[in-house]
């Protein structure tokens, strides 16, 4: 078995390629693990700004068999061509699959580095992919291994004191455009319902705004904010609210945005400038409305920009964890790679001497002979069983396992089975800002 991913990321490509690609995103790890034999396992991870695919092949051999499937679907999906689907994605394999998770999860790669956003997201898809059975042992035990490394670097490390993330850097921009920086003041009408909507919530009551209203175009806003506060809006309620707004912010992702024309005629009049914080990875507002007077538009481009430099030391403190963790999971998943095989081995090995003990048996009874001839073969068989077994963690640990198993296979006519993935936990609502489904996160 041999991990995989495919990644694409606002490092590489525009955030509005990533929004297309990541449309139907749900869907594609259990379509392709249903179309293809080349696909073992898959993992989404779709968030404001990165589309990446985590997988498992039965065999080196089959990578670019899964890669194609996966671009094949994803092309389907989104309705993209394959080939420019293809470009889109940068493919990693083996370590540097595990090099990359933990370092996305640990907030290194992300626009804000160090944010504590990701670490959810991260872990959710988990809990999503293993819901829908498309989580495979290896995966599995790969997105724990890097949920485990991201705490490690939250406690460890200074990025995780700052508490650092895309809506709080978002808020500090908001805070310097701002003619009066007193949120207290300010009138803030939010979009969506989802976690992150629930997370710019409690980034504004934390700077002391208390005049916030909620619109969702599902009408979740009365349950949204009967548990969190604020003041449920309707479409009907929705035109005064924005016109008397400081601030709107848009974090659902949902089909309908809010176009410039509309929002000039609700605007008309208006004495105070908007701030329109536009944190949807398929944008909540038309990006014509930063062209309107009195109007200043911020995008996740403008939070990636403005995201501060974290220092050097911390940084570098932060890069041990993780390349110390990412070599210590390859080291055990080397390592666990031949346990199944050893087992195999040491499974048909014993019930060869069994089928000749009943042999014996049957010809001798149950005599002290016999039990003596059963012992000196147990331990026979536990010293020939010994050297493979240590040969087997030495070609683990030099990355030839696959030669071991194969030896086996040869040899012995021994198949060695991978063990099942562990059964999902309860689910819990994805952290992302953006249904890739087009509809507005819960």
């Amino acid at each position: 078995m041999v991990l995989f991913s495919l990644v694409a990321t606002h490092a590489d490509i525009d955030l509005e390629t990533v929004a297309q690609l990541s449309n139907g995103s749900s869907g594609i790890a259990a379509s392709a693990l249903t179309e293809s034999p080349a696909v073992a396992g898959a993992v989404v991870l779709a968030t404001c700004n990165r589309y990446e695919i985590y997988g498992e092949a039965p065999h080196p051999d089959d990578v670019e068999a899964a890669r194609a499937a996966l671009v094949s679907r994803i092309s389907e999906a989104s309705g993209l061509a394959e080939s420019l689907v293809s470009r889109s994605f940068s493919t990693r394999t083996g370590k540097e699959v595990t090099q990359h998770l933990f370092a996305v999860s640990a907030g290194l790669d992300s626009a804000v580095v160090g944010e504590r956003e990701i670490a959810g997201q991260v872990r959710r898809a988990l809990i999503t992919a293993q819901h829908d059975g498309t989580a495979s042992a290896g995966l599995v035990r790969l997105f724990q291994a890097a949920s485990k490394t991201a705490k490690d670097v939250g406690a460890q490390t200074a990025l995780g004191s700052r508490g650092l993330s895309i809506v709080s850097v978002a808020l500090d921009l908001a805070t310097d455009l701002s003619e009066n920086p007193d949120w207290s003041a300010k009138k803030v009408v939010l979009f969506g319902t989802g976690a992150y909507a629930g997370a710019t919530m409690a980034l504004l009551r934390e700077r002391g705004c208390t005049d916030i209203s909620v619109y969702s175009s599902s009408g979740r806003a009365e349950g949204f904010v009967a548990s969190r506060g604020g003041v449920a809006l309707n479409a009907d309620s929705l035109r005064p609210a924005v016109a008397a707004a400081d601030v709107m912010i848009g974090c659902s992702g949902s089909d309908t945005r809010v176009e410039a024309d509309e929002l000039a005629q609700v605007r008309a009049g208006s004495p105070q400038p908007l701030i329109a914080i536009d944190l949807a990875l398929t944008h909540d507002f038309d990006p014509a409305v930063g062209e309107l007077e009195g109007v200043e538009l911020l995008t996740l481009e403008s939070v990636r920009l403005a995201a501060p430099q974290e220092q050097a030391e911390s940084l570098a403190q932060a890069s041990g964890i993780v390349k110390g963790a990412a070599k210590a999971f390859e080291q055990e998943r080397e390592a666990r790679s031949v346990d199944s095989a050893i087992v195999a081995l040491r499974r048909h090995t014993m019930n060869v001497l069994d089928a000749e003990m009943e042999k014996v048996r049957a010809r001798h009874g149950c005599t002290a002979a016999a039990e003596e001839v059963e012992f000196a073969l147990r331990r026979m068989v536990k010293q020939l069983l010994h050297v493979p077994t240590v040969r087997a963690r030495e070609l683990a640990a030099n990355g030839q396992q696959d030669d071991y198993v194969a030896a086996l296979e040869a040899l012995y006519g021994i198949t060695v089975e991978q063990p099942a993935a562990p059964a999902p936990p309860a689910v819990v609502e994805a952290e992302c800002p953006v249904d890739h489904n087009g509809r507005e996160t819960a």
